[in-house]
């Protein structure tokens, strides 16, 4: 995917603003020329930039290279990630310095050598692009707690036809820019599958970001989303990169969608219409270069008919809607599901890899799964340590007994706090057939507060 990068030009000189435009836009780029400091300025208040090759003299002082410094000052105060080469046909070394000081990465003399100056920006250009891309992992590796990315159809289980089914209509897709609303039961593995989305499509080289939107906390969310500067807010001690920054040439992928608050549905709706968006405290545009998929395990019809979500939001959201089925629903791939888990963990513990007994595997086809594949995830985790031979048996699954069994089971004096409270989770979960808002409202806890209890104990999807 080509994307232009776009150069601010600043000059007072009408045959040098003419010259530079034909040697840029020769070159691919996008070019955007002002005559003063001051339309610099207005410039990059409103809109982002790639470079910015500035004058160092303007109308005021045509020697003295003053303007150009503060020009450079005021725009690092604006902008301090834009790369700044300054231009000037009266040349000193204590002004490149001076230039150096305020904050230009570069320096060219008029007239300038046009390999020269292409290379010259190109270089910082890319540096540019580069530490920001840094940057931008660094905070996806802390905030974000990002979704496997499968390598490869094949490493995906999916042998039943349903699952095959949904494989192919999702690498179709992936070959388009349009929204993908994927719905099912919690569980049932949306976000790996917003993964391989990303995977198969032509962004695949650029960020996968993931937000959920149940643990977003409503005060924050258009800091989260679209970042802040400093100083913004109380807290704002650093500029920080929202989701949709992160995810810049790449795909966003916004897990439950349907705990958007009412309120900030309206902020996500103007984004995705006008494909632009501001970080707190900042009035100054950037460009919403993102593929978007959204998950849900709600009924946003529902939701819609009761008041709680924007039905245009809706629309904007599910140019292709598709559902990922239940566990239940795709039965031929328990069985390798199980394999691959058992597996994984064997691996992860350094324990020998166990067998499923036939009566094991049985016990395994046979059960409804409410919690879907994150609960036979957990299933065979805890068989993997309680089984003590090389073959699992129904006893070692634990998924046949009674809610009252279950309940008894927590009273055991050898479990520790967070291993009762994740019975509780996945009990709970489990009574309310994976519905996570049911779940969360019977336990008394806010939608932050059990996504993050979930995150603690590794059951978010």
């Amino acid at each position: 995917m080509s994307i232009k990068r776009h150069i601010l030009v600043a000059d007072d000189d009408m045959n040098v603003i003419a010259g530079l435009s034909f040697l840029l836009q020769d070159e691919g780029y996008e070019v955007s020329c002002v005559t003063t400091a001051q339309a610099a300025l207005e410039k990059v208040k409103v809109q982002s930039f790639d470079c910015a090759l500035l004058d160092m003299n303007f109308g005021k002082d045509t020697t003295s290279g003053q303007e150009g410094l503060a020009l450079i000052s005021e725009l690092r105060e604006l902008d301090s990630r834009l790369p700044i080469v300054m231009m000037t046909g009266w040349a000193t070394i204590e002004l490149a310095v001076d230039a150096m000081r305020s904050g230009a990465q570069d320096f060219v003399q008029k007239p300038w050598d046009n390999e020269r100056l292409l290379h010259t920006l190109e270089t910082h250009i890319t540096l540019a692009q580069s530490q920001g891309l840094n940057e931008r992992l660094k905070q996806q590796n802390r905030l974000l707690q990002q979704a496997a990315h499968p390598q490869a159809r094949n490493e995906i289980v999916a042998h039943s036809q349903a699952m095959q089914q949904l494989l192919t209509q999702l690498e179709q897709l992936a070959q388009s820019d349009m929204n993908i609303l994927l719905t099912g039961d919690n569980g049932t593995g949306k976000s790996m599958l917003a993964a391989y989305v990303h995977l198969c499509s032509a962004r695949a080289e650029q960020a996968f970001v993931t937000a959920n939107m149940g643990a977003i906390v409503e005060s924050l969310f258009e800091s989260e989303m679209f970042g802040h500067v400093k100083g913004a807010f109380t807290d704002a001690k650093a500029a920080r990169a929202g989701r949709f920054e992160m995810a810049r040439h790449g795909t966003l992928f916004l897990d439950e969608i349907a705990n958007i608050p009412l309120s900030q549905q309206a902020k996500l709706l103007s984004v995705l219409e006008e494909r632009k968006f501001e970080a707190v405290g900042s009035s100054q545009s950037q460009v919403a270069d993102v593929r978007l998929i959204s998950a849900t395990n709600g009924d946003l019809p529902a939701h819609i008919q009761a008041g709680t979500f924007r039905q245009d939001l809706y629309y904007r959201l599910n140019t292709v809607e598709l559902r990922v089925p239940s566990l239940r629903e795709r039965a031929d791939d328990i069985a390798p599901l199980s394999d691959y888990f058992l597996a994984q963990f064997a691996a992860k513990y350094n324990k020998p890899e166990p067998t499923l007994s036939q009566e094991a595997a049985a016990a395994l086809h046979n059960y409804d799964w409410p919690g879907n594949i994150r609960e036979l995830r957990h299933v065979l985790e805890r068989a993997l340590f309680v089984c003590h031979s090389a073959l699992i048996m129904p006893e070692d699954l634990a998924i046949a007994a009674t809610g009252e069994e279950q309940v008894q089971s927590i009273d055991n004096p050898n479990l520790t706090l967070d291993e009762i409270e994740q019975a509780v989770l996945r009990q709970r979960l489990r009574h309310h057939k994976g519905n996570a808002s049911e779940t969360a409202r019977s336990l008394g806890l806010s939608r932050s507060g059990y996504y993050r209890r979930l995150a603690k104990f590794g059951m978010a999807e």
